[in-house]
């Protein structure tokens, strides 16, 4: 079976490959894993962080992934790259983490009742419009259904091919592609007012909408605003 080169596209790292590292890991290396950790840890991030949406939960499932990566190291076929692999193990680790989560909600704590005479903080400025999209943009992708938000996240945010991430989430492409198609089409109707406003659109000549405001980089997601038609794209 040809070995296959774990870094992602046009960014192969000079020396050993991945699969090389996890050998060595197994055979005792001490420095193997970390290597791999090394090369990883920034992607494998920020899918945790992404699909929880919450940066000491997304911390908590990295580190519990590489824990059980590290443990189960041995038990790695080579069926598919070790990154797939180790994106498998975050992915579900955050998966966990959501569901516990929504199972066990928290409530907030009452606001505790002040004499109108007490002195208040100043009330903060208002956000900056991209601040105030990204906030809008992130309670989109945050309301989807677990499973549609972690396939938005793999392919529309991270940018993995379809192949690859139903590799990652153990399910078909098909799959992939309605669950990616239903979220986009829920988070197109949670940004529609983020698109009817007039910002960043622009017009052709008969006043026709030719272009959509596009997501500050902060969300998350990058391009335009999705539409109604983009949920209905199948890919």
């Amino acid at each position: 079976m040809t070995e296959q080169r774990d870094a992602y596209p046009g960014t192969d790292p000079p020396g050993p490959s991945d699969a090389e590292l996890l050998r060595a890991h197994v055979d005792g290396d001490p420095e193997a894993f970390g290597e791999i950790v090394r090369r990883h840890r920034d992607r494998l991030w920020a899918v945790a962080l992404r699909t929880i949406g919450d940066r000491e939960e997304a911390a908590d499932a990295v580190q519990d992934a590489l824990l059980s990566a590290h443990r189960s190291a041995a038990r790695f076929r080579g069926d598919s790259a070790v990154t797939t692999w180790l994106h498998r193990i975050v992915v579900n680790a955050s998966l966990d983490r959501l569901r516990r989560r929504q199972s066990h909600p928290t409530v907030p704590l009452p606001d505790s009742g002040r004499a109108d005479d007490t002195p208040r903080a100043p009330e903060p400025a208002a956000p900056a419009p991209d601040h105030d999209t990204a906030l809008v943009v992130r309670a989109a992708l945050a309301d989807l259904p677990v499973d549609q938000r972690a396939a938005i996240v793999l392919v529309d945010i991270q940018g993995y091919a379809v192949a690859e991430a139903a590799t990652i989430l153990g399910v078909a492409e098909g799959t992939i592609k309605s669950r990616c198609a239903r979220g986009r089409a829920r988070m197109a109707l949670a940004l529609a007012p983020l698109r009817a406003g007039d910002g960043d659109d622009r017009h052709d000549a008969a006043g026709n909408r030719t272009g959509a405001r596009r997501v500050p980089s902060g969300s998350g997601v990058t391009g335009p605003l999705p539409s109604a038609a983009e949920g209905r794209d199948d890919r």
